[in-house]
């Protein structure tokens, strides 16, 4: 077992014994608890740019695939980067990816690429991915070293390898050390303040990187299901992974990821710098996710996802796993049957009618009832192009 294999399995190991000792089935008798009320606090007289959520193409998600784009878990380079060409064109309109691109980003900005390294390295961000991106940011005249690949924790980041694949002078960030705890690397000022479960500590803080040295976010979310929040894409990657404390809004079986992820991403800046949403499908995780290494619930069905407008790119999303999950017999991401539930890991991940939480992939359509976009089916504009 190498050092990144022993480091995830310590870490999924951690959380399980976390879990152990909680008996959900108790718990899930009661009626669930409701809500409380959460605090926003954003940077004050913050003037919202047009390009924020859900930014120039409100509804519309463009699809493309190619199962050759990833052959035996290796993505292919050169069909990733045909795959984003075309994404950005058809999204845009534009003739050229330069000019596609040109939308979004000026050469003065200074860009942060929001990854997600959680479950590798089964399944992340694939750097082939945001090589492209950085190539592509690039020959708008952006140099490398305003260039921020970041997320929350360097343990994860480390595990995907990250570090020896990407261009140098490219910054590398992980705002937090996992262990260390407490507000390095956030922004005392900007902050979501709400009482979930009789925590100690209310506030989760937003990171400084995001508050103030980025100025535009490309966010790169994976496809996967998520054990509480139902999946987690465009919405969750931006809004966990941007504010500390998260994982006190989950007590199993219950989950407050309902509403407090639609909430988070309302808070300037974060909404208004997070102007492209980039969905890695090259690999796509219908059980188990964020960080199983389950290689049977983990399809490699070569999609990209394009969109400026992160709810309905959840949407596409969450309907593309519900399917998934419909074809493999098992249950829907919205049941909630507490005889579906476990307090054991060990069997969360191995079984597919399992689960450690009731989901709440209602977190998509909440987020769109705050204008971050849409999640009606029949109004987005999901244009499926062939390869």
């Amino acid at each position: 077992m190498d050092r990144r294999t022993f480091v995830k399995v310590g870490c999924i190991g951690s959380a399980s014994v976390l879990v152990q000792g909680l008996d959900p089935m108790v718990r899930a008798e009661k009626v669930p608890p409701a809500a409380p009320p959460i605090d926003l606090h954003g940077i004050p007289d913050y003037k919202p740019s047009p390009l924020g959520m859900p930014g120039l193409f409100p509804g519309r998600v463009v699809e493309v695939r190619d199962r050759n784009a990833i052959v035996r878990n290796r993505v292919s380079q050169p069909i990733v980067r045909r795959l984003l060409e075309q994404a950005m064109k058809e999204l845009t309109g534009e003739s050229s990816a330069r000019d596609a691109w040109a939308k979004f980003i000026e050469p003065t900005d200074v860009v942060g690429i929001k990854i997600n390294p959680s479950g590798a390295p089964a399944c992340c961000s694939s750097p082939e991915i945001i090589r492209e991106i950085i190539a592509s940011v690039r020959s708008l005249g952006v140099p490398a070293r305003s260039i921020v690949m970041y997320d929350r924790y360097s343990y994860e980041i480390d595990i995907g390898s990250y570090q020896v694949l990407l261009p140098p002078q490219v910054q590398i960030v992980g705002i937090q050390d996992a262990f260390s705890g407490g507000g390095v690397g956030y922004e005392p000022t900007v902050y979501c303040d709400a009482n979930f479960f009789g925590e100690w500590e209310t506030r989760s803080y937003m990171a400084s990187i995001v508050a103030h040295q980025v100025t535009k976010i490309i966010n790169v979310p994976t496809m996967k299901d998520h054990s509480a929040a139902g999946v987690t894409g465009a919405l969750k990657n931006l809004a966990y992974g941007t504010f500390n404390n998260v994982a006190r809004s989950h007590r199993a079986p219950h989950s407050f990821t309902n509403p407090l992820v639609g909430l988070m991403c309302t808070v300037e800046p974060l909404r208004s710098k997070a102007v492209l949403h980039i969905m890695d499908g090259m690999r796509q995780v219908w059980h188990g996710g964020p960080l199983t290494q389950v290689q049977a619930f983990i399809e490699q069905p070569g999609i990209l996802l394009v969109a400026t407008d992160p709810v309905a790119m959840d949407t596409i999303e969450l309907e593309a796993i519900e399917e998934k999950r419909r074809e493999s017999g098992v249950s829907s991401l919205w049941q909630h049957d507490p005889s579906s539930l476990t307090a054991d890991n060990r069997i969360f991940f191995h079984d597919a009618s399992k689960n450690l939480f009731f989901r709440q992939p209602g977190h998509i359509a909440a987020a769109g009832k705050l204008g971050l976009g849409i999640s009606d089916l029949k109004q987005i504009d999901h244009r499926l192009r062939p390869s």
